[in-house]
């Protein structure tokens, strides 16, 4: 698929940034000139996302980087600050889940998939919306879920970061609206991601759930790119504080 939006000279900084949706929309990014800056924990899904982006003759920085640890997002940005002088572009991809029943959760659990989910977003956000407001603005889109406005079973603490991560977003936006930094968010229904393989890896499980959506069919990390990339462009410059899901229909059918 060809990306027409034009984001020369941009420097993008994309969480979880070496497999599923994040390695599609750092290719995307690239594809219409970004540079990317691209973290995860796992340095080899990072050296190897690299490595496709290099070979298209754009540019790519991995950084490996545990969210949960403070120092590490200062060492993200930091690094970032001083590669590039700048970051226009900020895609909260990382996140974590537990396929767990509510009852058998533990605290930490708990814990960890909201400090992932929510926290190490927002202190990510804003020590890179201090340098986008330095240099007239930048965007921010956060990844979120389908699930952010519906229930879910053995999923909950997931869809319940979510739809805190849906309501910071509106409030990130309105907050930093006045320094130019826009801030959205892009929500997918269920995608062929690693995350996801214990639905879709069932042939009878996925045809079940492809049932309910209209489009008949699961979603491909390619698929959630060009709604990030339209509100990274111009042509969404007075878009802020929003939500578009890329679900094939399934909320409408809901």
């Amino acid at each position: 698929m060809t990306r027409s939006y034009d984001l020369s000279g941009k420097v993008a900084i994309v969480t979880g940034g070496g497999k599923g949706i994040g390695r599609a929309i750092a290719l995307g990014l690239a594809e219409c000139g970004a540079k990317l800056i691209l973290c995860s924990r796992t340095k080899e899904d990072l050296d190897h996302t690299a490595a496709e982006i290099k070979q298209k003759g754009r540019e790519a920085l991995p950084v490996v980087t545990d969210l949960m640890a403070g120092d590490q997002i200062t060492n993200l940005v930091e690094t970032a600050k001083n590669t590039y002088g700048r970051v226009d572009i900020l895609i909260n991809n990382a996140a974590r889940s537990f396929m767990v029943p509510l009852m058998d959760l533990r605290e930490d659990g708990w814990d960890k998939i909201f400090d992932t989910n929510c926290k190490a977003v927002f202190l990510l956000s804003r020590a890179v919306a201090k340098i986008m407001s330095e240099k007239g603005g930048g965007r921010i889109i956060n990844i979120t879920t389908v699930g952010a406005v519906r229930g879910g079973a053995g999923m909950a603490v997931y869809h319940a970061s979510k739809a805190a991560l849906s309501m910071l977003t509106k409030c990130m936006a309105v907050e930093w609206a006045p320094i130019n930094v826009n801030v959205n968010a892009v929500g997918p229904g269920l995608t062929r991601t690693a995350f996801s393989q214990p639905i879709w890896s069932n042939p009878e499980v996925e045809q079940m759930v492809a049932s309910r959506i209209p489009k008949g069919r699961i979603a491909e990390p390619e698929d959630i790119v060009g709604a990030v990339l339209f509100l990274c462009s111009d042509d969404s410059s007075f878009i802020t504080g929003e939500s578009i899901y890329v679900d094939g229909g399934s909320l409408a059918n809901y």
